[in-house]
């Protein structure tokens, strides 16, 4: 068993988190001693594993408590589960084209200003210089 400093600790989440995620009820396996202190096993261990797993995948908390539920209701929810992760991919497949955009766009920037600094071409980046032409 592990108190909540050990398992932050195991699993580099802050306590903070852990105590969060468990008040939201999303450990169906949390118990408590004599104190009423969270005490940690390995099924507990495993679902903050996978929490931390989907937050990081960008579900929110009412998205991991659906799905937890779905879990706990066993085998019958494992097409629903299945979705979950297919439109979780979609998600992350935009997300990636979108950093792709963001990294040719800041390349190209990158490109631009090592001509200004190396004076190849003059300053044009800074909207005080432009012309009324320009900014149509």
């Amino acid at each position: 068993m592990y108190t909540v400093k050990e398992a932050a600790s195991i699993l580099e989440m802050s306590e903070h988190t852990i105590r969060y995620y468990t008040d939201c009820g999303l450990i169906p396996s949390l118990t408590r001693d004599k104190n009423k202190q969270r005490l940690f096993n390995q099924e507990s261990m495993n679902w903050l594993k996978g929490i931390k797993i989907l937050k990081e995948c960008g579900m929110t908390i009412k998205e991991i408590k659906s799905y937890v539920s779905l879990s706990l209701q066993g085998d019958s929810t494992i097409e629903k589960r299945y979705q979950i992760f297919l439109n979780l991919k979609e998600i992350a497949y935009s997300q990636l084209e979108e950093a792709k955009d963001r990294v040719n766009f800041l390349e190209n920037k990158v490109k631009h200003y090592e001509d200004i600094v190396s004076e190849k071409i003059a300053d044009d980046t800074n909207p005080k210089k432009w012309s009324e032409s320009e900014e149509e």
